[in-house]
């Protein structure tokens, strides 16, 4: 079903780049942030694209299978994509431990090693964002799509949770590369319209929440600071500065704080897209 493509050689510093970001996801706990904070987002993801029974399923960027293992509950034909080898290995034991058949493999997002009009179904959930080259990784998402097939994306917002912690951690983190794009971008409508443009029909666009719980703003920044690859870096660009780690500690504590009510609750915003791919 999924026969490889040629795909062109990478740039040395494409290169080095994808190869820092697969080993940032392979830090920390990353199968802990999926379990703990955002086991629900997968599976709506998968009721929006309407993921049923005999459907050619891709997931693109899909770490240790958010999504991919709740579309293959459905008897949908799944393959799970992900540039970093540690979570396709995490994904993996899980869906063995479930008893749930999912093709893992490794791949770029901005350049799948996948056939032209491959798939029924073509999504990600909070994974494709973080390609550097979003255009690229549209393209992509687009090419690997049959003609009528839908493309669906759960993103996190600019203005959402995520979006401003990124937004805290800008300072303390080293510069991004030439040429890379925020994450939270994949968020803002008009930047995912401006994407896929005339490749897609159909496009519906809704801000939802996410709901997610810390007894403690403390206990969300630790828990970061421990599992999630982009913070651990960051931390580590500033660890021989006590001043600017405690100033991070108290941003991101800060951050929590702002948005849990009493109870420890907060929304996290993202954005849930799905459209239609045109004939070709």
């Amino acid at each position: 079903m999924t026969t490889h493509t040629h795909l062109p050689a990478a740039t040395t510093a494409d290169a080095e780049l994808k190869a820092r970001h697969a080993a940032m996801w392979a830090l920390g706990d990353y199968p802990a942030v999926a379990r703990v904070v955002i086991p629900a987002l997968g599976p709506v993801l998968v009721d929006a694209c309407r993921v049923t029974a005999g459907l050619d399923v891709l997931d693109v960027a899909a770490g240790t299978g958010n999504a991919a293992i709740p579309a293959a509950r459905t008897g949908a034909n799944v393959v799970a994509c992900d540039l970093s080898p540690a979570l396709l290995d995490a994904g993996r034991r899980l869906a063995d431990e479930a008893g749930i058949r999912v093709d893992w493999q490794q791949g770029d997002a901005e350049a799948l090693p996948l056939a032209d009009s491959s798939f029924d179904v073509v999504m990600s959930s909070v994974g494709v964002m973080f390609a550097p080259h979003h255009q690229a990784a549209a393209d992509e998402l687009v090419r690997v799509a049959r003609p009528g097939a839908t493309i669906g994306l759960a993103s996190w917002t600019p203005q959402g949770f995520i979006g401003q912690m990124f937004a805290v951690m800008k300072p303390y983190a080293a510069p991004p590369p030439p040429g890379a794009q925020p994450p939270p971008l994949w968020g803002d409508e008009a930047h995912v319209r401006e994407l896929l443009g005339e490749s897609v029909e159909n496009l519906t666009a809704e801000k939802r929440s996410l709901p997610v719980h810390f007894d403690r703003p403390e206990d969300f920044r630790d828990f970061f600071k421990r599992t999630y690859g982009p913070t651990i870096v960051t931390y580590r660009g500033i660890a021989d500065d006590a001043e600017k780690v405690a100033a991070l500690d108290a941003a991101l504590s800060g951050l929590a704080r702002d948005h849990q009510d009493a109870n420890g609750q907060m929304g996290w915003e993202y954005l849930l897209v799905t459209a239609c791919r045109t004939a070709a």
